[in-house]
């Protein structure tokens, strides 16, 4: 059965009339000023605030009468619309290294099998290596609970000292192998100990070259360690990274999946079971590891160099402003 006909009342001629609404609380001008202000470090207005929260933005915004009172949800809302985020923070370094782009295009050439402007003979080889220092051995006073329905894994906070070692990995960047072995300390010795493991089986011995590439650290830091490394190994060739830039070593890449899967949490009886763990993960991770998919290129490099420039110029422009203020 067919329902009652309605009509359209007085006025409605089949739709509402436009209705005026609930005026705005807040202006677009007001808008746009708490995003600037969201846009200013907070200390270098006079607010003793490492950096801003939506609530102390809306407390500031009420404070200097840029709006009356206002809630933490509008202004999340204002800088949710031009994706400001000023709570969170990175840190970040200026590039030091006067050659840090041949260094870095030189490690990034090794990734795509070039070497000098020639490819890479099928005899040679790369090696990316370094150490993870201080794994600690924690044992917890109580027993880890296993996780469960609707339950995370539970690890007692309170822990008993069971000492630190270090971890010295070389990571065949092509062949997708790890080589490493623990040390109480790091230091010329064992890195070169980690070293003659690695050449002394094939196919490294009899290789035509191998490269080694390694950041700056103090074992392996300079000509001298690339001279110590050839008299030891004719065929061995040290290359740096540049200064502060040990995310161009792709063994980086291997340690953190150590320290996320291995490591975290940290639950050890002591040292003799952490350098068990971690030789048996190195056996786990060997026999299905591929070639990372490395993807930064030195068209990427001389983007990042660009906008590293243009941010210090601009730092140096403010800079001089500031003094001539």
């Amino acid at each position: 059965m067919a329902g009652p006909v309605r009509r359209a009342g007085p006025g409605r001629a089949g739709r509402d009339r436009k209705r005026s609404g609930r005026p705005p609380a807040f202006t677009a001008l007001q808008a746009a000023q708490a995003k600037a202000l969201a846009c200013q470090l907070p200390a270098k207005i006079g607010t003793p605030l490492a950096r801003w929260s939506c609530p102390e933005l809306a407390a500031e915004l009420t404070a200097r009468g840029i709006t009356g009172p206002i809630s933490a949800s509008t202004v999340r809302r204002w800088l949710r619309e031009d994706a400001l985020k000023p709570w969170q923070h990175r840190s970040w370094i200026y590039i030091t290294d006067p050659d840090f782009r041949a260094k870095a295009e030189r490690v990034l050439d090794l990734y795509t099998r070039t070497w000098q402007g020639e490819p890479l003979g099928p005899d040679e080889y790369v090696i990316s290596a370094d150490e993870k220092t201080s794994i600690q051995a924690r044992c917890r006073c109580h027993p880890t609970l296993a996780p469960g329905q609707a339950r995370a894994m539970r690890v007692n906070h309170t822990y008993g000292r069971g000492g630190a070692m270090a971890y010295l990995a070389a990571y065949d960047v092509h062949r997708a192998r790890v080589f490493g072995h623990t040390e109480s300390r790091t230091g010329i010795d064992p890195f070169m100990t980690l070293v003659a493991h690695v050449m002394s089986q094939e196919p490294y011995a009899s290789a035509k070259r191998v490269f080694w590439i390694v950041d700056n650290g103090s074992s392996h830091r300079g000509q001298k360690a690339a001279d110590r490394l050839t008299r030891a190994f004719p065929n061995a060739v040290m290359v740096h990274t540049p200064v502060h830039a040990s995310w161009l070593n792709q063994v980086e890449i291997y340690f953190s999946v150590v320290q996320r899967k291995v490591v975290q949490p940290n639950d050890f009886t002591d040292l003799a079971q952490v350098g068990d763990r971690l030789r048996a993960f190195e056996d786990r991770y060997n026999a299905t590891a591929q070639p990372y998919r490395w993807k930064f290129t030195t068209s990427d490099l001389d983007d990042l160099l660009a906008r590293l420039d243009r941010h210090t110029a601009g730092h140096h422009e403010e800079s001089s402003i500031a003094l001539a203020a």
